[in-house]
């Protein structure tokens, strides 16, 4: 019940008046506090207690917590029940799934694009999934009938909804969320701490995400590794382009670069304004 398992059960609570919501978390702090700020309907001492009754059980934990959990949970869940999660790799947690769950529950995998590089319970909004994107996962051995309601599910919290497989997920998003983040944990890495007290917006700007929660980050790195690796080569053969010339002093070809990079940039935030995924 954090950042993004707290968001998700306010929205349910407040777009889905009359479902009940049981949450849990292993932190006893935790607990207590979800019950203070009214979180869910209900918050569970205990992960069996939780989800004995669930239609729908989401696992809102770090991505190498799932295999524990699955098997920990497959002889308590009803028969039929869905079981899924907001990770953002979703290969193993699929591969996990189907070695713990069985037939006895339907697992389809669900990637919320939303959040921040803030964590706990404290900072979750009613809003945060509000016209957010959201990624469900199927393979050929995926409960349609699952799948369908849980896109319907996410509709209801105000996501657009789309479908890939894990495969195709996991590639994709190591492109677009995964390198993104050690490209900007490598540049405050790399910067020397006296000269970044002069940094300005732009700097802040292109580090943000550098300061999400690193064990969180160090599972989705690991999960994910190889479409990551891919994606550090193709970035140090960008910057080795702009290295050489720089170092060459080649003004057409600096230029060059940097206006491909500019043009792209342009090209999707356009792209972004007329899917409405962000403000004009």
């Amino acid at each position: 019940m954090g950042l993004l398992g707290g968001s998700v059960s306010l929205a349910i609570r407040q777009r889905m008046p009359g479902t009940v919501v049981v949450g849990y978390s292993h932190r006893a702090a935790t607990r207590s506090r979800a019950r203070s700020s009214a979180l869910a309907t209900e918050v569970a001492d205990d992960l069996k207690a939780a989800v004995t009754q669930a239609d729908l059980v989401i696992l809102a934990t770090p991505i190498f917590t799932f295999e524990h959990y699955f098997a920990e949970i497959s002889a308590t869940i009803p028969s039929g029940c869905i079981v899924t999660d907001v990770g953002s790799t979703k290969v193993l947690p699929h591969r996990w799934a189907e070695q713990s769950l069985g037939k006895q529950a339907h697992y389809v995998g669900s990637h919320p694009i939303a959040g921040s590089e803030q964590r706990g319970l404290e900072f979750a909004r009613d809003d945060l999934l509000a016209q957010a994107r959201c990624i469900l996962t199927t393979t050929p051995q995926t409960h349609r009938a699952s799948a369908a309601t849980l896109r319907q599910f996410w509709s209801d919290l105000g996501c657009y909804v789309q479908t890939m497989t894990p495969e195709d997920h996991d590639r994709v998003f190591a492109n677009i969320s995964h390198l993104p983040h050690l490209i900007a944990a490598g540049l405050v890495n790399a910067s020397d701490w006296q000269d970044v007290k002069y940094a300005g917006k732009g700097f802040l700007d292109s580090t943000r995400i550098a300061s999400g929660p690193a064990n969180i980050w160090t599972d989705v790195l690991l999960a994910n590794g190889d479409n990551i690796a891919d994606g550090i080569e193709r970035v140090l053969a960008e910057l080795t382009k702009l290295r050489k010339a720089v170092q060459d002093r080649d003004r057409k070809e600096i230029e060059a670069l940097l206006e491909a990079a500019r043009r792209k940039r342009a090209s999707l935030v356009k792209y972004k304004i007329r899917k409405k995924e962000l403000l004009s």
